[in-house]
């Protein structure tokens, strides 16, 4: 009786030691479902290479200009693959790759988002994403003279990104948020370089070609910059239902007119509800003021935005842009005289840093 229920327990043991977690859905399901259970919650705030420098500093562990000022990171981290597609050894802003992925497997293992834009140099003749009128996109598509250049380039990001693992080598989540700000003129993807239907099957061709380099952790942001101002006119560029996981908006210009907030929170409402009807999230993927020259822009004029009741239940993000040097950025530093009220901003409740975020998700 006893060796029975010896028996009995050890097998009990192991069957308990045997259970398999449920295998996480491919696409990144489970990064879209922590942050669709966030909605309503907050909304997280994030910065462009905040872990990597700041304003008089640069790869100090644990620095960040966010940090510095309110007391806590941020908890969305953004990042730039571009220069990678030519196999450099650091980015377009001088970041390493190599600390790149560190800095973004610290971020995720500390609970944090990491999200990655990338300006690719042509595959044509390797200028930079800044050539608005450069016909690249259709030489580029399948069946172009420079497709297998283009592969090339896919290869390389893919192979960066696959190689993003944490400790107990797990892939790391992220978004990808490619092929931005397609409705302005300054990208060689860009309005004056190619039409919508060549665009949707760059986007399309791009993140089918990731997906089947067995990327599982990506989710898919799509970002036209503030331009539109209606449904039809958000959704010219769309690639598909099935390709995009976050609807974003860039949006530096409206903020940084006079009565800017108003227009932004109507660009945003269009964008909502469109998220709502699609079942996507929606995020405020770009924006920032550079020199931050306005002291109560955070709270005045961004934190106007971010409060407005239909935004504050249904955004999941907003990320301003990088801090470089005293001469470009868009985060107050200490000392700066924004300081105080980007502090005051990020401690508002509902705008969200790396430890709430955390807590929220316990």
């Amino acid at each position: 009786m006893i060796k029975n229920f010896i028996l009995l327990y050890i097998l009990l043991l192991l069957f308990s030691g045997c259970q398999v977690t449920p295998k996480k859905d491919i696409y990144g399901k489970t990064l879209i479902d922590e942050l669709k259970l966030l909605k309503g919650k907050g909304i997280l705030f994030g910065h462009q290479d905040d872990l990597a420098y700041g304003v008089g500093w640069e790869y100090l562990e644990g620095e960040s200009d966010v940090m510095r000022v309110a007391g806590d990171f941020p908890a969305m981290f953004g990042w730039e693959l571009g220069g990678l597609e030519l196999e450099h050894e650091v980015n377009l802003d001088g970041v390493p790759f190599q600390k790149m992925d560190e800095l973004a497997v610290w971020a995720c293992e500390q609970g944090g988002i990491n999200t990655f834009s990338w300006h690719p140099f042509s595959p044509i003749d390797s200028v930079n994403s800044w050539h608005g009128d450069s016909v690249v996109v259709k030489h580029i598509l399948p069946g172009g003279a420079y497709h297998e250049q283009f592969n090339h380039q896919l290869n390389q990001v893919a192979a960066f990104l696959s190689n993003l693992k944490d400790q107990n080598r797990k892939p790391v989540p992220f978004i990808f948020r490619p092929w931005h700000e397609m409705d302005g003129d300054w990208f060689w993807w860009g309005a004056k370089a190619c039409t919508p239907d060549e665009y949707k099957t760059l986007f399309r061709y791009t993140i089918d070609y990731l997906r089947g380099k067995g990327l599982s952790e990506m989710i898919v942001a799509y970002s036209p910059d503030c331009t539109f101002s209606s449904e039809e006119e958000y959704l010219l560029w769309y690639p598909g239902d099935d390709i995009v996981d976050i609807l974003g908006m860039d949006n530096y210009y409206d903020l940084k007119q006079p009565d800017g907030e108003n227009r932004a929170i109507r660009k945003l409402h269009v964008l909502i509800e469109i998220a709502k009807t699609k079942n996507k999230l929606a995020a405020l993927t770009e924006t920032g003021l550079e020199l931050v020259p306005d002291s109560n822009w955070y709270t005045q004029t961004l934190g106007a935005v971010l409060n407005d009741s239909l935004v504050k239940q249904n955004l999941s993000y907003v990320m301003v842009w990088r801090n470089d040097s005293e001469k470009h950025f868009y985060f107050p530093y200490p000392g700066h005289w924004a300081a105080a009220d980007a502090k005051d901003l990020l401690s508002q409740p509902g705008i969200l840093l790396l430890n709430e975020f955390n807590q929220i998700k316990k």
